[in-house]
């Protein structure tokens, strides 16, 4: 049977919006787009390099609730509020994704708040850190 696990982390948001930060099914993990709120002190950091950094703690901390973590992300979307921050949360987020290379989107929108400078979504398939990865190089 189906097992379905849904990870909320108190944020108000998750309450008002009647949503979780993580829905896994069997080993399919989605995690919702985070922010960079702390979430013991519920701050956000002016600077864009230290709200990502904030969103990958948080994202961190909701996979290690169901049993995974980062290096099993296999797809991400990431939202920078202002194109002129792109290289440097870019820069942070190959930092964090550096071999285990998810497939990704990176866009500009608005985000739900000027406060928000990045937020950034996940799907993760547990066990994937550990699979046998096959890389391929195709010119296009």
């Amino acid at each position: 049977m189906t097992r379905i696990v849904k990870v909320k982390t108190g944020n108000k948001f998750e309450e008002l919006g009647s949503y979780s930060r993580i829905v896994a099914v069997d080993n399919w993990i989605f995690v919702s787009n985070t922010a960079g709120r702390n979430p013991q002190t519920k701050e956000i950091p002016e600077d864009v390099a230290a709200q990502t950094l904030q969103v990958f703690a948080n994202i961190e901390g909701a996979l290690a609730a169901v049993d995974s973590c980062l290096a099993d992300v296999i797809s991400s979307r990431v939202f920078i509020q202002n194109p002129d921050d792109t290289p440097a949360v870019m820069a942070i987020v190959g930092e964090k994704f550096r071999g285990i290379d998810p497939a990704a989107t990176v866009t500009c929108p608005p985000l739900g708040s000027t406060v928000y400078k990045v937020e950034l979504e996940v799907t993760a398939y547990r066990g994937a850190s550990t699979a046998n990865v096959e890389k391929i190089t195709v010119s296009l």
